[in-house]
């Protein structure tokens, strides 16, 4: 996610497609943040198909299911999140902040069981709720959908259906990181575990709106540590959009984005359900 958040100087664009080969085709003066929202509508159209496609193919509940679910999940997350930085770089970063809470609200009604967020499963293993085996297994399902969704957005971008579209597909890739490496994996680490906190808890105390209060905090630590690490807060994410980025060594990606937002999400595990805590809460809901 970019650290520039200047708002567009040119908001509206011409609908072309592929610049790069003449100026035949389509030309209508259509708003940016237009294609940008259309991107996002088929992105998500798309991702609800292949859950459909995968329920039908699969037993329900199944591993594979499970596994595929995940799949899907991570490409639909990275591939909105692609273009979410379009959005951040060109209209700012609180239409990207309402854009991605929208997002995770909707994600929270049509994802089911699957997260695409490795520290979720490892979590589960600390809690005694799955293995080791299969939260790897899961791990790697969403590095696949994570990583192979990169070429569903580079065909969108050369198609440059928008001017902010123009010449992204060939722009250098330059990490997020603008602090040290321990700083970093400090902020992405509290920050996931604020969020992790507050989902815990809503789900526990099955407070009313819950999902849009999980997607306000959620999205509300990410624009706290945007400038600072790019507010990923989850691994997966991190990797398709920045992994081998210019400005990052291997070692800083997964000590900042892997090692820092885990053992976020497993400090949130016992602070969420720490005496004190559970205390200045009162008792939860009963069933």
């Amino acid at each position: 996610m970019p650290r520039a958040i200047m708002p567009a100087v040119k908001p509206y664009a011409y609908l072309a497609f592929n610049t790069h080969h003449g100026d035949a085709g389509l030309a209508l003066a259509v708003p940016s943040c237009a294609v940008s929202a259309g991107v996002l509508a088929v992105t998500l159209l798309l991702a609800e198909i292949a859950r459909r496609l995968v329920n039908r193919i699969t037993e329900q509940g199944s591993l594979l299911s499970q596994l595929l679910h995940e799949v899907v999940a991570a490409g639909e997350l990275c591939a909105c999140c692609f273009e979410l930085c379009v959005i951040a770089d060109n209209y700012g970063v609180w239409v990207y902040a309402v854009c991605l809470w929208a997002l995770t609200v909707w994600w929270g009604t049509r994802w089911g069981s699957a997260t695409a967020c490795p520290y979720i499963h490892y979590e589960d293993v600390v809690e005694g709720n799955t293995d080791v085996v299969t939260a790897l297994l899961k791990t790697a399902a969403q590095l696949g959908g994570g990583f192979a969704i990169y070429n569903y957005i580079q065909y969108i971008w050369e198609l440059e259906l928008a001017e902010t579209h123009i010449d992204k597909a060939d722009e250098d890739c330059v990490a997020d990181l603008h602090v040290t490496m321990f700083q970093g994996a400090g902020i992405e680490g509290a920050a996931t575990c604020v969020a992790r906190v507050a989902s815990r808890i809503i789900s526990q105390r099955e407070i009313p709106l819950g999902n849009y209060i999980d997607a306000f905090v959620g999205t509300s630590m990410v624009i706290a540590a945007f400038d600072l690490t790019g507010g990923y807060l989850n691994p997966i994410l991190a990797s398709s959009l920045k992994y081998d980025c210019e400005g990052n060594t291997f070692e800083e990606h997964v000590i900042v984005y892997w090692v820092g937002a885990t053992l976020g999400a497993i400090a949130s595990i016992y602070l969420a359900n720490h005496p004190t805590i559970q205390k200045l809460l009162g008792k939860p809901k009963a069933d």
